[in-house]
């Protein structure tokens, strides 16, 4: 694909001298490592410069587009800012140049926008609309779903958001936490809290009366969108059960140690807030440049613009029904549906057809079963289903191929092959399933292998058995080694300069409307987040040092490291595709080598080193979302640090509740479901990893020691593509290849398969990429709003089912009627759901290796 050339001033701005490629591929993995801590070292010596405060200005009435920063800075200076109209319509390379962000080959962004049109008429449409670079985003994605305009006078900082604000952040992450040690389980998401906070605010406007209580007003008038906005970041920030409470849980139930609630809760609170304030030094170079567009933000911005917008920009004059009928249409059709599925006729859900006709069958029923097998079925009627790696309407087609891509090739070429020509010992053990195994096929029995004081037994290791995976869940450690040094290598080769000019361009020198209207408002100073970093910083050592945690304090320093070089890379893949790469795996092999006995050690290495860059980028995906939708950022850092601490606090409280008033809670026959699977899969981990160590299973000689040149080849393939790509320019999809998401975007897998990964596909293949090209007003004025109505509708559609049938009598509701018919439980009659091997071993007997260590 042909790069544009830049004008001469960004020409000039982005050329850096960059140490040359070097040939052996250790070297340059070394060299990109070191590469990224100069950066940082460079931007940490900057920032404090660049970033500190700023005087606040009065905030005024108007703002819209300008066609330029200099014209946004000179309306700034003054009184008032006005609306500067472009004045034509047409559109030059040197638009789109100065707008684009070319720091990189973007793959999200047109090269040949008008000319992949078929339609003459919405050629015209998107000619006269699309193409206005200079007062809107180059991003079609982003010109449908956000508005090039501001009004700074619209309340935000109001007495009415706070206070639903905190009260959001309370009752979201203490009803997922509530619900997360139980099974089925239940979550609620950030698309429910947005739509259930909307009415809530609607009736405060309305009936609550306009006075003044100390000179704030209690109703400022109208529910504001930025208020709504504001409310719905505090109620997600914490949504989702905070990472550091299974540490928690799997101390109490595994290792029978208690710390208390003081050290459980500075544990929390540093875990959920460093990552924040290392979300607050990459906004520069994740949240500010145009070219991090955060897909799904996108769904959010436009279901906010349709609740509360009358125009939308970017969809240009097409007909047909306005985006609030249809979201309405779309939401009430997805939320009936959702019932078949999700409970009168749950076969649909996976739809393994084929297992239904060879139930008893091994084979068919491992390649196309759901629960053990591949799901090479391939078909659902569920959009739960069809959603679970991501919306597919919010995910970039090309994205989208290079995960379909990553799973062809892994999952129905590689897997099958290991595993019918039984490597690994595969056919002893279903072909996909998360579970560990011993040498007879059974559960790997955790407790035989531990001392009461949580250390490892190497005798009773030896008198017991090795430990086997199943092939799929094998193959996704391979997988996510490649994943590790492909994207340190990947951003390297194409984000290196990209990295550079951000780190010295301010607000206002952003080539893009949005930053330029950001930069109104005073910016958050540098020192407020490293006051965070400090303090959280703080939190963590006291409570790793005070309490017997085996956790050396220079393992802490090595964890947050490995979050801060990884999450700028990685930060930059989710911005532009929609996939986030873990660091799971990769922190857990780190400590399993460095520091092997040692479960707690190993458990709080992965919190630090894996979550804080996790939620690092979540902040910085509400960074984003906030910036797109003009919330000041100030008022965005506080809200987001009050809704952490209260959601970390929440969380806490919940989970102490329950294991102090729930009897038998997390044992595997608990009457009411509190069996806490996520729980088990933790602490199991913790054993695999921190009690027997990825030594006894990936060193030389061992069973998985292949496994390890993943890592080679992990460096070697981005390298491969950015030589090819640049020397066969003309075969434009090679730019397109981006081997860190063909690595992790599998990384559902197990226990998702190809009946999440085929649909999920070609939903994306119709919208993204056949309706964006050929009906491109359509997709402008519907597809997010759909993708967020679709999501909507299943949300509350499953919180119906589980309050209304699941919850109420033990889950006894249709015990003898709807859940025993046919349609409901012709899958437990299958193989595939039984975990049946292809082999089994006699009494008495073991399979693999006769010796181990």
């Amino acid at each position: 694909m042909a790069r544009r050339s830049l004008p001469l001033r960004l020409r000039n701005a982005t050329q850096i001298s960059v140490p040359r490629i070097f040939l052996s591929t250790a070297t340059l993995y070394l060299a990109s490592i070191i590469g990224y801590l100069q950066l940082a070292i460079c931007f940490v010596g900057r920032s404090s410069l660049m970033l500190s405060g700023g005087e606040e200005k009065e905030l005024v009435s108007t703002v819209t587009v300008f066609v330029d920063a200099e014209d946004c800075i000179k309306a700034v200076d003054g009184s008032s800012l006005k609306f500067v109209e472009s004045s034509s319509y047409d559109s030059t390379d040197a638009d789109i140049d100065k707008n684009a962000d070319y720091d990189f080959d973007d793959p999200n962004l047109e090269k040949s926008p008008i000319e992949s049109i078929a339609d003459e008429e919405e050629s015209d449409s998107r000619r006269s609309h699309a193409s206005v670079f200079e007062d809107d985003s180059p991003y079609p994605e982003v010109r449908s779903a956000v508005a090039n305009s501001d009004d700074p006078s619209i309340p935000v900082s109001t007495v009415r958001s706070w206070m639903l604000g905190i009260i959001w952040a309370m009752i979201i992450p203490g009803l997922n936490q509530f619900f997360f040690f139980r099974y089925p389980s239940l979550t609620l998401t950030g698309i429910f809290a947005q739509l259930t906070v909307f009415p809530v605010g609607r009736a405060l406007a309305r009936f609550v009366p306009r006075v003044k209580v100390l000179g704030i007003p209690l109703n400022p008038g109208p529910f504001s969108i930025k208020e709504h906005v504001l409310i719905t970041i505090m109620a997600t920030v914490g949504a989702c059960s905070a990472y550091a409470t299974d540490i928690v849980a799997v101390q109490r139930l595994y290792y029978n140690q208690d710390f208390g609630f003081g050290h459980q809760w500075m544990m929390i609170m540093s875990t959920q807030l460093i990552g924040f304030s290392i979300g607050g030094i990459a906004r520069r170079f994740l949240v500010q440049p145009p070219s991090m567009i955060w897909p799904t933000n996108l769904v959010t911005c436009a279901l906010f613009n349709t609740l509360h917008a009358h125009t939308y920009a970017g969809v240009g004059h097409r007909a047909g029904i306005g985006r609030e009928a249809f979201f309405l249409y779309a939401f009430i059709g997805s939320f009936c549906w959702y019932f078949v599925p999700g409970y009168l006729f749950t076969a649909l859900s996976t739809f393994t057809w084929v297992t239904w006709m060879a139930p008893n069958s091994v084979p068919i029923n491992e390649m196309f079963g759901y629960v053990h097998g591949m799901g090479m079925s391939v078909i659902t009627f569920d959009w739960a289903q069809i959603a679970y790696i991501s919306s597919p309407l919010a995910t970039p087609w090309w994205a989208e191929a290079n995960v379909f891509a990553g799973f062809v090739l892994a999952y129905w070429i590689i897997v099958p092959a290991l595993h019918f020509t039984d490597v690994w010992y595969g056919k002893y053990m279903p072909i996909s399933s998360r579970g560990a195994y011993d040498n007879t096929g059974a559960s790997y029995n955790v407790t035989r292998i531990i001392n009461p004081d949580t250390t490892f037994n190497e005798e009773q290791y030896q008198a017991y058995s090795p430990l086997f995976l199943s092939t799929t869940f094998a193959m996704s450690y391979g997988l996510s080694f490649a994943s590790i040094t492909a994207t340190v290598t990947h951003s390297f080769l194409y984000f290196r300069a990209h990295i550079m000019r951000h780190s010295r361009l301010s607000l206002q020198e952003q080539p893009d409307i949005h930053a330029r209207l950001m930069s109104y408002y005073p910016q958050v100073p540098s020192w407020w987040y490293a006051i965070v970093f400090i303090t959280m910083f703080i939190f963590g050592s006291v409570s790793i040092e005070l309490w017997d945690t085996k956790f050396p304090i220079h393992y802490f320093i090595l964890a947050l490291a490995i979050s801060f070089v990884y999450v700028i890379p990685v930060g930059i893949i989710q911005a532009i595709t929609n996939q986030q790469i873990s660091l799971n795996v990769f922190t857990e092999l780190i400590i399993g080598f460095a520091h092997p006995g040692r479960p707690v050690s190993m458990m709080l290495f992965k919190t630090y080193g894996y979550v804080t860059m996790t939620q690092a980028l979540q902040f910085t995906s509400d960074f984003k979302l906030g910036h797109y939708m003009k919330i000041p950022p100030r008022i965005m850092f506080l809200a987001q640090v009050l809704a952490a601490v209260i959601a970390g606090t929440t969380q806490l409280g919940v989970q102490t509740w329950l294991f102090e008033n729930i009897e038998d809670i997390c044992t595997p026959n608990q009457k009411d479901g509190w069996t806490c699977p996520s729980t088990e899969v933790f602490g199991t981990a913790s054993v695999i990893w921190g009690v027997i160590g990825p030594s006894r299973q990936l060193s030389r000689g061992k069973i998985y020691y292949a496994l390890v040149f993943c890592f080679i080849i992990g460096v070697v393939c981005p390298v491969l593509a950015y030589y090819i790509s640049r020397k066969f320019r003309r075969n434009g999809w090679l730019s397109y290849l981006t081997f860190p998401i063909i690595f992790s975007g599998t990384g559902y897998m197990p226990p998702a398969s190809a009946v999440n990964y085929v649909p999920w596909a070609a939903v994306g293949f119709i919208f993204q990429f056949y309706i964006r090209r050929y009906h491109f007003s359509w997709w402008t004025k519907y597809n997010y709003v759909l993708s967020a109505a679709l999501d909507g509708g299943v949300a509350f559609a499953a919180v119906a089912i589980y309050f209304c049938l699941n919850y109420p009598m033990g889950g006894k509701i249709g015990e003898h009627s709807i859940k025993s018919w046919w349609g409901n439980a012709v899958v437990s009659g299958t193989a595939d759901y039984k975990g049946i091997p292809m082999r089994t071993v006699t009494e008495g007997d073991y399979f693999g290796p006769r010796t181990w260590s």
